[in-house]
């Protein structure tokens, strides 16, 4: 899963847990039996000879073209300084510290490490060209299908071992294991790569199936795996390293001193890290400790920022940019607290209706286009959003020559919707106005959600959807139950956005394909299996099942073929949409920051393929100026004003 995905977390009971940190012991607990699965890593490599391969450095090309990615312009500010704190808040505390596995997947995931851990190398965020993390250099071998990488000999991961070859010849060990319980990873290790070949301490190559477009990027954007943090991995996988933290290769740490369990997670900068001073990193990762402290309540999260007790606040509701903080607030004005619009670009975040075609009544495709039609999204974003936002078009809008050309939302049509439901045997209206059916069955259904800031959206939906007959019954869920009911397949219709990563391409498999839907959609003569369950733990959270659409699907993550595949992806778009399975809400094509003056950015604030302020850990906490807003406040006193739209990427 991309670090960007957007869902919700689960709460926990207040309760003392041992955890590991960087630094620390192996955190074992004695409910645990030691073990060491050194020889059955052996054995797995011995038993996948084409798999993992072994070879000396005398092995290694001598044509390849090697790159460094040193010729991109730095990121971040010569002014930043290093050293403060940087609070901020979360809505719930993370329901584990693993980055795999059961309740892995929450909005709290990113600050285990994702935020700042480092991949071989990354995109530069404002060109996209690929720049160096714990790779020094990498070469591409197109006709064999390879990628080869040096390691940075000085890399290490938070605990302080060296990253080797080792760890990445162990990433395959690690993924292929049914332990971890991830099926999307373990599926992603099998598909996506051939091979890997160790040549030295510090390089390696691998494989790929496919010479596709993005090969490089499929390569250089894993991420090795401690091989000697997992030596207990077992099938107490889950439980063993529930609140372990595994080490990475980034610049902070969770300390296991300061876990505050249910209460908040502080994390520190490493004061010693190897690539502190490389040319991509040394103005960034620049506080000293950010401090998460756990806010459940909308409102007592933005009273928190007021008070100063979180240094920025991410403005996600019209609400809260134009309301609550509006540009004549005493704050603003008094320049103390300082409000800016940035304009990014890059694949878009996808909030919508998630609708099960599972379930009773939504297997039903006229019912399904009856609601996509009975949707006033347009009402939303006129009247709550202040007609900021835009529609989205489909679940895949910001890939330049992958995402539809043409194809634009349903707009919203009483008509229509009426129309579609008659089709499906809704004709006649109860004594409440909803629709139902021969046989007494009204046309309602479950709307779960665990966004409660979009509380008066959901008011919007709702009514609307009265006027074509249509019941919502709006579900609001905390996060853990909100998303798990949603992975098990056990909702009706869900609101939910995932954020996309800044790929080359939309990723089709994982929500398109039916093996992602049922355990066994059709049977061997491609009829529907009467005995089909749904698959849990999976994003086809809409279960599609098409034999059509696994074909284009398979086509396409199987092409080499750059254009054959922007045609794909344009014919799975198009399927998908008549489909009717997806109710395409709104898109920002921005976001908003408010900030303590103190916060401090680069010159024109971000970058262009950033989706949220601190993405790029560019900023830097000026404590000098926090003292002197402090007591300007107790004084007072005041400074400019300062609200700002960054349009050069707009």
């Amino acid at each position: 899963m991309s670090i960007r995905e957007i869902i919700k977390l689960p709460g926990l009971i207040f309760i003392s847990l041992l955890l590991v940190a960087c630094g620390g012991d192996s955190g074992q607990s004695d409910d645990f039996v030691s073990i060491d699965n050194t020889q059955e890593v052996l054995d797995f490599y011995a038993a996948n000879p084409e798999l993992i391969t072994f070879a000396t450095i005398a092995d290694l090309p001598t044509d390849l073209m090697w790159e460094d990615g040193l010729d991109q312009p730095e990121i971040g500010s010569p002014q930043a300084t290093k050293g403060g704190t940087f609070y901020e808040l979360l809505d719930d505390f993370p329901p584990t510290l693993r980055t795999v596995g059961p309740d892995s997947n929450s909005s709290s995931r990113g600050w285990i490490s994702g935020y700042y851990g480092l991949t071989y190398a990354s995109q530069h965020p404002d060109t996209n060209e690929f720049i160096p993390g714990i790779a020094e250099s990498w070469a591409i071998d197109a006709a064999h299908k390879t990628v080869y990488i040096k390691i940075n000999p000085a890399a290490r991961w938070t605990d302080g071992e060296p990253i080797t070859s080792d760890d990445a010849l162990f990433s395959f060990f690690f993924y292929y294991s049914d332990h971890i319980q991830a099926p999307f990873s373990t599926n992603y290790y099998k598909t996506e790569f051939t091979n890997i070949t160790r040549y030295d301490d510090y390089t390696f190559s691998m494989t790929v199936p496919k010479v596709k477009p993005d090969m490089t990027s499929r390569v250089l954007q894993v991420v090795p795996v401690p091989q000697h943090f997992y030596k207990e991995l077992g099938e107490d996988f889950p439980e063993r390293y529930q609140w372990r933290y595994q080490p990475h290769a980034g610049a902070y740490f969770i300390d296991a001193d300061e876990i505050n369990m249910g209460v908040n997670l502080v994390i520190e900068r490493l004061q010693d890290w190897w690539a502190k001073d490389n040319k991509y990193y040394r103005y960034r990762f620049n506080t000293d400790r950010i401090v998460l402290n756990v806010v459940r309540d909308p409102a007592k999260r933005y009273e928190a920022f007021r008070r100063g007790d979180a240094d920025i606040m991410r403005i996600s509701t019209a609400e809260q940019w134009y309301d609550n903080l509006p540009d004549d607030d005493p704050d603003i004005t008094a320049g103390y607290i300082h409000k800016n619009t940035f304009y990014n670009q890059g694949p878009r975040s996808n909030w919508g209706l998630w609708i099960n075609s599972a379930r009773r009544f939504l297997d039903n495709q006229d019912v399904r286009l009856g609601i996509q039609y009975a949707a006033n999204w347009d009402l939303v974003i006129k009247n709550y959003f202040r007609g900021d936002p835009v529609r989205l078009k489909t679940q895949n809008d910001g890939y330049p020559e992958f995402s539809h050309p043409t194809l634009t939302a349903r707009p919203f049509d009483i008509n229509l919707a009426i129309e579609h439901f008659a089709k499906a045997g809704f004709v006649e209206r109860g004594s409440d106005g909803i629709l139902v059916n021969a046989q007494g069955d009204r046309l309602a259904f479950t709307l779960s959600t665990m966004y409660d800031r979009y509380t008066d959206v959901f008011t919007i939906l709702k009514e609307e959807a009265i006027k074509s007959g249509l019941e919502l019954r709006i579900e609001m869920m905390d996060g853990a139950s909100g998303f798990r009911k949603a992975l098990e397949k056990q909702h009706e219709i869900f609101f939910v956005s995932f954020a996309a990563s800044n790929e080359m391409y939309p990723r089709m498999w994982e929500y398109f394909h039916s093996i992602n839907a049922y355990d066994q959609a059709f049977l061997e003569d491609g009829s529907v299996n009467p005995d089909r369950k749904t698959k849990p733990q999976t994003n086809n959270l809409q279960s599609i099942a098409s034999l059509e659409m696994d074909a284009m699907v398979d086509e396409y993550q199987d092409s080499d073929d750059k254009e054959r595949m922007i045609e794909l992806s344009h014919q799975i778009l198009q399927l998908h949409h008549d489909y009717g399975s997806f109710s395409p809400g709104w898109v920002e094509p921005y976001y908003r920051t408010a900030y303590w003056r103190w916060v401090r950015w680069p010159e024109g604030f971000n970058y262009r393929y950033t989706i949220y302020p601190y993405e790029a850990f560019v900023h830097w906490i000026d404590e000098d100026m926090k003292q002197d807003t402090e007591a300007a406040q107790r004084e007072d006193r005041t400074f400019p004003a300062s609200i700002e739209v960054y349009d050069q990427y707009r």
